[in-house]
């Protein structure tokens, strides 16, 4: 009788074997994009072999593994999707002078010390419209970077203000995935939700329009470039493209579109449709043209182009800079990274090594406003370790449901913690695939526009500030504790019963 071969049943991690999984990967990561200078794509696929290993020792057999690597690829399949359209979106747009136009009139129509408030404004209300930070920085995104050049202004900074606007809108629009995301996870309602992050939001986004209003009026107008350069780029627009303000029209139908909750990928795809009508309307391209844009993106040598210095010190020609991108082939860079990310990803979701920690730390907290900072800290781990915002999401939202309930808090507090750190912190991380798209589009590495990027940098931040002070948090009754004596002590009572609870649970 040959012997049953023996089935090890899987165990949760020990503290030190998590913590072992998620520090690998930041030394990792760490060792190759700062001290090598490397792409993030093989540094993340060792942390996916350190997680697979670490994976096996608690007892998951390699069937497991795979399974739990693909079902974390199957939460990215839409934002790879949404990658591939806007690389075919970007290479149409540029061949069928839609993006030119758009830079060719905004330099008309902005000074350098409005731009930054200008741009910021822009993208928060494209966004707001669209419920998209992707799709307005795919495209009003590359303009105003365009525009940014002609006009003198870093182009760091110009990404900064961009994103920083890009994802207010997301954030606040009762379109965007994450925002109705958030409450879904919490156990409350879109609209109470948004209604919730009105005060945070509101705060760090008026600090964020005050910083780069001073900045605009201060050292960008002593920097900026001067009439002859915007005239010269201008020039060379109108040399290699036949320039009309109907080339504005296909990124307010994809504006219109999904403000019409159209969803973001036809949406996406009826931008791509009209760009192409107008460009072979008013270009002398082929049908031919935008076919090969769309898969290899735009590479060519531009007439009468002009030369500028980039964010890096090198120099280099605007045209070339701006107009020689899109197509799918050059979001493969993204979507790879994507893939391998959400390898990783899947298997420390499935193995709960993110939750191990979590729970050891949660036993030391003991106040709403200590739990509001978690949830901003976990949320900020979510996005560096498992690199998706909607992973930074749903997890922190899943273990911390229950917490914030008995503690007295109404859902809404939670889901307003998950976004004032899980969707804007994704940006500013260089292996998340937010972080990768936007360096993939916008050609700023994370590390030059991060510390321009004030609003996500700053909304965490305000997040934790109100929590501590009662103005970030909700009873039951749905109705903030703020500097109310009656609802503090209400609070305090739910707080210290919670407490007690636990304390006796511990002795048992």
């Amino acid at each position: 009788m040959s012997e049953e071969k023996k089935v090890r049943t899987p165990r949760d991690p020990k503290l030190w074997e998590a913590l072992v999984s998620f520090g690998a990967l930041i030394a990792i990561m760490a060792a190759g994009i700062i001290v090598f200078g490397v792409d993030p794509h093989v540094p993340m696929f060792i942390g996916v072999c350190v997680a697979a290993i670490m994976a096996m020792k608690l007892g998951y057999d390699w069937d497991s593994i795979e399974t739990a690597m693909k079902d974390g690829i199957y939460r990215a399949l839409q934002a790879c999707m949404i990658l591939i359209i806007v690389g075919i979106l970007i290479g149409t747009w540029i061949v069928g002078g839609v993006v030119p136009a758009m830079i060719y009139y905004g330099m008309k129509l902005l000074a350098p010390s409005i731009f930054l408030v200008a741009a910021v404004l822009i993208t928060s209300i494209t966004s707001l419209a669209t419920g998209t930070s992707w799709g307005t920085m795919g495209t009003m995104g590359i303009a105003l970077i365009g525009i940014a050049i002609g006009l003198g202004i870093p182009e760091p900074v110009a990404a900064g203000a961009v994103i920083s606007g890009s994802y207010f809108g997301d954030k606040m629009s009762p379109l965007s995935d994450t925002t109705n995301l958030a409450p879904a996870m919490a156990g409350t309602d879109v609209m109470t939700h948004v209604k919730m992050m009105m005060l945070p939001t509101g705060i760090a986004y008026g600090i964020t329009l005050i910083i780069f209003a001073i900045m605009g009026f201060t050292t960008i107008s002593n920097t900026s470039a001067d009439a002859a350069q915007v005239q010269a780029i201008s020039d060379a627009l109108e040399v290699n493209f036949n320039i009309n303000p109907i080339l504005l029209l296909p990124p307010v139908i994809v504006i219109v579109a999904v403000a019409m909750k159209i969803p973001a990928i036809p949406g996406i795809t009826l931008g791509i449709f009209a760009g192409v009508i107008v460009g072979l309307i008013f270009q002398d391209a082929s049908f031919g043209d935008y076919l090969d844009a769309g898969i290899n993106g735009v590479s060519r040598e531009w007439v009468d182009d002009v030369p500028f210095i980039n964010h890096a010190g090198e120099e280099t020609l605007i045209l070339d800079r701006l107009l020689n991108s899109g197509g799918i082939l050059n979001m493969m860079f993204s979507v790879s990274m994507t893939l391998i990310a959400m390898m990783f990803g899947g298997i420390m979701e499935t193995t709960h090594q993110l939750e191990t920690i979590v729970n050891r730390i949660l036993k030391v907290v003991k106040t709403p406003g200590a739990l509001v900072c978690l949830t901003e800290i976990t949320c900020l781990a979510s996005n560096m370790t498992m690199p998706e915002q909607y992973i930074s999401i749903v997890i922190p939202g899943r273990m911390y449901a229950e917490t914030y309930q008995k503690m007295g808090l109404h859902p809404k507090t939670l889901s307003n913690a998950l976004e004032g750190a899980g969707t804007v912190t994704s940006a500013l991380i260089p292996w998340n695939t937010c972080g990768v798209y936007i360096r993939n589009t916008l050609g700023i590495p994370t590390g030059s526009y991060m510390m321009y990027a004030f609003f996500n940098i700053l909304m965490p931040i305000t997040v934790i500030i109100l929590g501590f002070t009662g103005h970030g948090l909700a009873l039951e009754d749905g109705k903030r504790v703020g500097t109310n004596k009656e609802r503090r002590a209400a609070l305090k009572a739910k707080v210290d019963a919670f407490n007690a609870e636990r304390v006796a649970a511990n002795n048992k």
